[in-house]
């Protein structure tokens, strides 16, 4: 698994401690000075460094929400999970048990200790890191593709290849409600508020439902291709859509409107993924790079160079998550 990274300790960033920010960080600061602050940093600090972590293309990655450990998922059926120390990522653990590829994983929103895989052979498996075991196999009607927890922590949501939609209970581990639905559905999440569902769909669309209700809300034309994936902001202010055409377009959650676009890469935007502090947006495709920019100005903070492929090795960037977060030295990685 290659993985991008740019050294992030607190050196780096001038840090004192847990908490506390370089000056080019600061909001005060202003955002010419934190883009010339974040580039002068990448620069320096940009590197590439391999973990052997499967034997097949990785189809998906996830860190977990204290940002201590990181897992992937793989077309050998397992899932691994390495735990970062310092500048470097030591792998803790294979989990065996699916019979297809495992597709997409995501970990549980608050406890940092329980994971969850989706894949083709019709079952998802939760796991506990602390036991290296699956805690519970939950049978499904479909190859399953696509997998998310809502941020509550009580439901899990899978989507299969007959865009078909499962709702599950993570406590009782049984169905709570199905929907089928007569488009392709591609990535799934809720929002921040937990009180919404979104869909991208292969007609360019946004669908958002209601939930727990799980009824039309509204159908956003996003893009004027296949809507692949989607990712919400942490902080609740943004969420972003990647697509066919190769564009990236960030909307305002609560107003539901396009703000801006990022459209630097050349290929479908196949993976997205927010910094901790919801500052930079970093997208991948079969471009040979990873893009990561500002949030408000769109403007280019680093890209990633030399990858042999993003999208398979899709490696999360964490850009100060792991780091800013604890105050603990590390690496940046990247997706």
């Amino acid at each position: 698994m290659a993985v991008a990274a740019a050294a992030m300790g607190p050196s780096a960033l001038g840090q004192s401690g847990p908490g506390s920010m370089a000056p080019w960080c600061s909001v005060t600061s202003g955002p010419t000075r934190y883009v010339l602050g974040m580039q002068e940093l990448f620069r320096g600090h940009s590197k590439t460094r391999e973990f052997p972590a499967h034997s097949a293309k990785v189809h998906s990655v996830a860190w977990s929400c204290d940002g201590r450990r990181l897992a992937s998922g793989s077309f050998d059926k397992t899932a691994s999970v390495f735990l970062l120390e310092k500048d470097r990522l030591v792998k803790e653990n294979n989990y065996r048990g699916h019979g297809d590829s495992v597709d997409q994983l995501c970990w549980h929103p608050s406890n940092p200790d329980l994971f969850v895989t989706a894949s083709g052979d019709k079952t998802i498996r939760i796991w506990d890191v602390r036991t290296t075991k699956c805690i519970a196999t939950v049978n499904t009607k479909g190859e399953n593709i696509n997998i998310c927890w809502s941020p509550d922590g009580q439901t899990i949501a899978v989507g299969n290849k007959d865009d078909v939609v499962t709702f599950i209970d993570a406590k009782t581990h049984r169905s709570k409600a199905e929907e089928q639905f007569k488009f392709e559905v591609n990535e799934i999440s809720w929002n921040n508020d937990n009180n919404m569902f979104f869909l991208t769909n292969g007609n360019g669309c946004i669908n958002i439902l209601s939930y727990p209700e799980l009824k039309p809300v509204q159908s956003i034309n996003a893009h004027p291709s296949n809507c692949i994936c989607i990712k919400f902001d942490p902080m609740g202010k943004y969420f972003a859509t990647g697509s066919a055409d190769a564009l990236v377009s960030l909307w305002d959650v609560d107003e539901l409107v396009c703000v801006r676009c990022f459209s630097r890469l050349d290929w479908p935007v196949r993976t997205l993924s927010f910094s901790h502090d919801g500052k930079m947006l970093a997208s991948a495709s079969e471009d040979h790079f990873i893009d990561i920019a500002e949030v408000e100005t769109e403007e280019n903070l680093h890209e990633e160079k030399n990858l042999i492929s993003p999208v398979y090795c899709r490696v999360l960037l964490a850009v100060t998550s792991t780091v800013a977060q604890r105050g603990q030295s590390g690496d940046l990685l990247s997706e």
